[in-house]
């Protein structure tokens, strides 16, 4: 059973629920108001009784013979009243007076002098009857009035009213139930129209979005949240092809150089040296996919997050130092000067080897786009809660158009001459990874002489006291 409701539609559990949680209120308004009316009715019928307590009170006489009777008869005569019934009862427990219907009701007792009305509920004859007695006197003598009144009335009344209400408790919950569906149905009908929508797009279209009439409502915010999922997947996709696309592109280059080179080595007998030559050649080509692969794989692990990082305090100054170092060889082979600007050495919390890729990276970049004889400058300092290293060469710059995206795997902004250069278009990747990684930030723009400006920021670690090592205002690297 629960599985059959949990299979059904949503349209149909909810005018289920719907219809249940009607059912429920019904039956507690339908109780409520027969037990209001029911209250409501044996309070008239007690007060009727208390009206006629002291109607029949003020009328009673004794005649001169001793007996009890009732003032001007004439004008009331109790004997033709078949649903009420007036008694006078002695203190021995003897009826003085009795008119009203024939009914045999049980004896009342003499209540105490100064006792209140009591109202008590007797059955006679098969019918209830509801009574009030109460001590009264009689010309000086003491006696018990009681009357009395049938509560078959009142009780056919209350049988109609839960009549009516039992009988038109299904009615009201079947239009309940037809009205529940229809509006569900009506309710849902966008969501019907998102699932048609929906069902259309594929991986091959995924360009395609859905409607959203009402941006504000609940439908609304939810196609709203699915076209940013597709957008993202849409993203997400486009960049899987081209990293497919280049990756193999990657691959194959050296793969073909390999096999050519192989096969001229295989075409006729040649000279010792001649394979050594060779050999080197295939071996250049294996380290270059050896670097390549690596490179990927360790920005997928970098993607899965599972690189953990080893963060403490470094001087970004000594940092920049050491890339610039690093690098002072091939900057010297290409007649270049790198002009390091290192203000206030700022402490920050970063993984130092992670890092110092990163700028190492970005350096390479600076000094490979740079003409020969530049100078490609490294400049660190902070600006408030934040610390800046800002690489800026002399090269033809980067294009507004491209800025977005060169730090995208694999992307060139100039693609024969990056690729016959050596490189495969992931060092601004791993650097922007490296960066973000420790919630900073890097960003391309014009540098103020031409060329291009890479600014990588960073948060700055709490203040310590002392610096690692004092820091000169500039220092040349290497010149021309």
């Amino acid at each position: 059973m629960i599985g059959r409701w949990t299979a059904a539609s949503i349209r149909a559990r909810l005018t289920g629920w719907y219809a249940l949680v009607l059912v429920a209120m019904l039956i507690v308004y339908a109780t409520a108001t027969y037990l209001a009316v029911r209250h409501e009715f044996l309070e008239q019928l007690d007060e009727q009784l208390h009206e006629e307590f002291e109607a029949a009170e003020a009328r009673l006489t004794r005649t001169s013979d001793g007996r009890i009777a009732w003032r001007e008869e004439e004008h009331h005569d109790a004997d033709h009243e078949p649903e009420r019934v007036f008694e006078v009862w002695s203190a021995t427990g003897e009826q003085l007076h009795r008119s009203g219907a024939a009914v045999a009701l049980p004896p009342a007792a003499l209540a105490a002098a100064n006792s209140s009305y009591r109202y008590e509920t007797v059955t006679a004859s098969g019918d209830r009857w509801r009574t009030i007695a109460a001590p009264v006197a009689v010309s000086g003598h003491a006696v018990t009035l009681r009357v009395s009144r049938s509560e078959e009335r009142v009780l056919e009344q209350l049988w109609e009213v839960l009549v009516v209400l039992v009988l038109g408790l299904p009615l009201v919950v079947l239009m309940a139930g037809v009205g529940g569906y229809v509006l569900a149905r009506r309710a849902l009908q966008p969501i019907d129209h998102l699932a048609n929508e929906a069902h259309r797009i594929t991986a091959e279209r995924l360009h395609q979005r859905l409607s959203v009439p009402n941006p504000r409502d609940e439908i609304g915010r939810l196609a709203t949240v699915f076209n940013n999922t597709l957008a993202r997947l849409e993203s997400s996709f486009d960049q899987l092809r081209r990293f497919t696309a280049d990756a193999s592109h990657e691959l194959r280059t050296p793969l073909a150089v390999v096999r050519g080179i192989g096969e001229a080595a295989v075409a006729e007998r040649r000279s010792a040296p001649e394979y050594e030559e060779a050999l080197g050649s295939i071996l250049e080509e294996v380290d270059r996919m050896s670097n390549l692969v690596d490179t990927l794989l360790r920005l997928s692990r970098g993607d899965a997050g599972t690189i953990r990082l080893t963060q403490e305090a470094t001087n970004l100054g000594d940092l920049a130092r050491e890339a610039a170092a690093s690098l002072g060889i091939l900057a010297e082979e290409r007649n270049q000067t790198l002009a390091l600007d290192i203000r206030d050495g700022p402490i920050a919390s970063v993984d130092r080897l992670v890092l110092r890729e990163a700028l190492t990276n970005v350096l390479d970049n600076a000094i490979t786009y740079s003409p020969k004889g530049s100078t490609v400058a490294l400049r660190v300092e902070r600006m408030g809660d934040s610390a800046v290293i800002a690489v800026t060469d002399q090269g033809s710059g980067v294009p507004a158009e491209h800025r977005e995206r060169i730090f995208d795997r694999f992307y060139r902004v100039d693609e024969s001459r990056t690729r016959n250069g050596g490189g495969a278009g992931l060092g601004l990747a791993i650097a922007k990874w490296a960066v973000e990684m420790h919630g900073g930030a890097i960003t391309v723009r014009d540098g103020p002489r031409g060329g291009s400006e890479f600014r990588i920021v960073l948060p700055i670690a709490p203040e310590r006291h002392g610096r690692e090592r004092p820091d000169t205002d500039m220092d040349r690297v290497t010149a021309s």
